[in-house]
């Protein structure tokens, strides 16, 4: 059941967005409530499932992952389990870092990092090639990343 969102609520989730190490004392402090309040808003929140939780956003280049391609599949729809077949196997690939399912043409989106041009072609041929249920690929090669926010305005 959705829960109320009020302006406390609000300044606790802009102030996360923008900071999310910020530890409860300090968030407390900058969204100007307690911090038990902060703590107790915080736990309903992500009781109503509006706060999924915290992760570490890691930066693939620092990492030496040169190459990011989004790679788009439209599936063998013929196949009762083409979805999960295809999905199951993708998961299995290390160096997919995100799967997307769409309605329209395109059926599914693979996110993918490779150290070079090298690497992503052995994954390409050895990894995606061998993925169930593929009727057609399209790559896209990132080139930049011009805006990338998780944050809402609330």
């Amino acid at each position: 059941m959705p829960i109320q969102v009020d302006d406390t609520d609000r300044r606790l989730l802009r102030q996360l967005m923008a900071e999310p190490a910020l530890a409860t004392a300090e968030l407390a402090e900058r969204a100007g409530v307690t911090t038990a309040t902060c703590w107790r808003r915080l736990e309903r929140l992500a009781e109503a499932g509006i706060l999924k939780g915290q992760e570490a956003v890691v930066d693939w280049r620092a990492l030496g992952f040169e190459v990011e391609v989004s790679l788009r599949f439209i599936l063998d729809k013929t196949e009762p389990r083409a979805f999960d077949e295809f999905i199951e196997a993708a998961r299995k690939v290390p160096e997919v870092i995100g799967i997307e399912t769409f309605l329209g043409r395109v059926d599914v989106r693979l996110n993918l990092v490779a150290r070079d041009m090298r690497h992503y072609q052995e994954i390409y041929r050895a990894r995606i090639l061998t993925l169930p249920h593929i009727a057609d690929i399209e790559a896209l090669m990132l080139v930049a990343s011009v805006k990338h926010s998780e944050a809402l305005p609330v």
